[in-house]
């Protein structure tokens, strides 16, 4: 008989809960948006997020275990993200993950968020994608891995600064288009120009693999206001905020690509595994997918569904089951830990 597992996410703003056995076989993968709390701020806000975990975690389980057509009873282990994340939202996940283990009396297995992210991909392929060169790229993260094994993922290079999902929240709020950023800057880019404005990629000739959006979010400030300017009012709809979102989506997916090639390189990999929901993003899929035919690298993408958070790619919890790696009730979270 399959052994189920119960996984919680709530390591940022999405709250979700999956049900999954240890054949990969996903029996349930509920994800509650707290987009209607977040908003009004044009990004996420930490408080308001942990709170609304609370109040959504109980039910998002209850709809999990009705999908699958389980009961507690019927669950073999607890998996939860431990981090990275924001604080008080991964308490909220690790506590109730915590109290269900002792009160099932089966195993804890904490798994890390951003290695989970790059599990997805193995979860999509539906074989095996080990060793691979891992992109994480999200709103909170980016990230470069040399993933041995699903268990051992040796960070090579991250941002210096700002994520790219970040960056599209920011260049969203300042061109007027809402929050979330990435959706609504994709959907806005598709009837501009990317060539329109030559705007910067950070460590394109260099061959740390390294990542800063920073100056890019700057430069696309400075293409609607000048320098000690004040914060410009975004543009109208039209050729120049087309132009604007296209050219900076573009100057972001060439330096991943770019990275990601060096990478590749400098590893020895014949293989290319990526994660996170800016990964959503169809222009950056279809450069990857380009970018990997033409240098003959296997590349392997989740779907769309698993791109952003969610519990269900905490089956890398199944890897650590398998090798009888359990964790202690007496876990911390690691908010920064990669």
């Amino acid at each position: 008989m399959p052994i189920n597992f119960l996984a919680l996410e709530t390591s940022c703003d999405e709250t979700s809960v999956a049900v999954f056995n240890d054949r990969l076989v996903v029996l349930a993968n509920v994800v509650s948006s707290q987009e209607q709390w977040h908003s009004r701020f044009q990004g996420v806000v930490p408080e308001i997020a942990a709170r609304a975990h609370m109040e959504l975690l109980g039910l998002a389980m209850e709809k999990a275990l009705t999908q699958a057509k389980l009961q507690l009873s019927d669950i073999g282990a607890i998996a939860v993200h431990y981090g990275p994340g924001l604080a008080g939202c991964l308490l909220v996940g690790l506590s109730a993950a915590k109290a269900l283990a002792l009160a099932l009396g089966v195993p804890l297995i904490a798994v890390n968020h951003v290695h989970s992210h790059l599990f997805a991909a193995r979860m999509t392929a539906a074989k095996e994608v080990f060793p691979a060169v891992g992109l994480v790229v999200s709103g909170g993260h980016t990230l470069l891995f040399d993933c041995e094994s699903p268990t051992k993922m040796i960070r090579l290079g991250g941002t210096i600064d700002d994520a790219a999902g970040e960056a599209f929240d920011k260049i969203a709020s300042l061109l007027g288009l809402g929050f979330p950023g990435g959706p609504a800057v994709e959907k806005e880019a598709r009837g501009g120009d990317p060539r329109a404005f030559k705007f910067p990629r950070s460590f394109a000739h260099e061959s740390r693999l390294d990542f800063s959006f920073s100056g890019l979010k700057t430069a696309v400030r400075y293409t609607l206001a000048g320098p000690g300017e004040e914060t410009p009012l975004p543009p109208e709809p039209g050729k120049l905020r087309a132009d604007i979102a296209a050219s900076f989506q573009l100057a972001v997916i060439d330096i991943l690509v770019l990275k990601c090639l060096q990478a590749v390189e400098k590893m020895g990999r014949k293989k290319l595994i990526a994660g996170g929901g800016v990964l959503a993003n169809r222009e950056l899929r279809s450069r990857l997918e380009s970018a990997a035919r033409e240098k003959g690298i296997e590349l392997f993408l989740p779907t769309s569904s698993l791109c952003t958070d969610n519990a269900a790619m905490a089956a890398l919890a199944v890897e650590y089951w398998k090798a009888g790696e359990f964790s202690p009730l007496d876990l911390e979270i690691q908010p920064t830990v990669f």
